[in-house]
């Protein structure tokens, strides 16, 4: 988010009619100070001449194809620029859609990508498309999801840290985190939460009678002796980072449910998150724990990589239009 300029890498559904994350850069541009780019990554196997041979009837219906996106993505920036942005428009024929966003946002040197992502309000949670579970994996710059909500008034902005480290993550990362939480408070003049969960039950269950333990420890003095591990980790990581202390917030309880159950109550509109990849499937976060917390929270995420990350995604390979 220092670089200059800043540039923000939206991303399209050409499927969809309303645009949420298009909405939402055209409210962060100006206080980022940022140029914005639209871009849709389109894709069709039917007209692609994978599955007939290639004609030239299928070459002039790409044409067609890309000729109307065009004109959709110019339809979406003239309001913009009307509005004093400066807007820019791109359209590639590419797959899997993940990695042509990935290519497009190496290619013009984005500082951030958008892309809307959808909540079930009947089931109270996100639904995360396979391609944003892999941008989550993939994308080497800030990523930022957005759910179709308004953002009213200041924007309330939560970074979710892990100052113990506790699955094996990049010391350096929970600092990344707080410094993109930082500008965004000081772009927008938000206000920044800081958060961090524990949960004492493991440790509880570990020292339960029936467990082999050196000595039988009372639950309540387990759980206290855990907050105040994780309080004092937590004090370390945030001491002069100017965050004030009424918005340090240590939850207790299994991440899955505290960390949405505050995000509701507090009003977050954007979680920030590290995103690591690990294992032979470079799966993103940190398993199943931190994929259902995405699930149910009820904001916006900001996902961002340890510094250093190298995108598993080539350049070079981009299918021909």
């Amino acid at each position: 988010m220092n670089a200059d300029p800043n540039r923000l890498l939206v991303v399209v559904d050409p499927t969809a009619e309303a645009q949420p994350a298009v909405q939402r850069a055209a409210w962060l541009a100006p206080q980022l100070d940022a140029k914005v780019e639209l871009f849709i990554c389109y894709y069709d196997a039917y007209v692609a001449g994978e599955r007939f041979y290639d004609s030239p009837g299928l070459v002039q219906t790409r044409r067609d194809i890309l000729d109307t996106l065009g004109a959709r993505l110019e339809s979406l920036a003239d309001p913009l620029r009307k509005a004093g942005l400066e807007v820019g428009t791109d359209l590639r024929w590419d797959k899997p859609l993940h990695e042509g966003i990935v290519r497009k946002a190496l290619d013009c040197g984005a500082t951030m990508v958008l892309k809307d992502t959808h909540h079930h309000h009947a089931l109270k949670r996100s639904v995360f498309s396979n391609t944003d579970w892999n941008l989550l994996r993939t994308c080497p710059v800030p990523l930022w999801l957005v759910k179709p909500r308004n953002i009213a008034g200041k924007l309330t902005i939560a970074a979710a840290v892990d100052p113990l480290n506790t699955h094996g993550k990049p010391a350096t990362l929970d600092q990344a985190i707080l410094a993109i939480g930082r500008n965004l408070q000081s772009a927008t003049g938000g206000d920044l939460h800081v958060i961090h969960s524990f949960d004492p039950m493991p440790a509880i269950a570990g020292a339960a009678p029936g467990v082999a333990t050196p000595i039988s420890v009372p639950a309540d003095d387990i759980s206290e002796e855990l907050e105040r591990h994780h309080k004092k980790a937590l004090d370390a990581l945030i001491y002069g980072q100017d965050v004030d202390d009424a918005h340090v917030h240590l939850l207790r309880g299994p991440a899955r449910q505290v960390v949405p159950d505050y995000a509701t109550e507090a009003g977050v509109d954007v979680m920030v998150m590290g995103s690591v990849a690990r294992g032979a499937l470079r799966r993103a976060f940190l398993g199943s724990t931190a994929e259902q917390v995405l699930d149910q929270l009820p904001c916006d995420v900001l996902a961002i990589k340890p510094e250093g990350f190298e995108t598993p995604v080539s350049r070079e390979e981009r299918a021909d239009g």
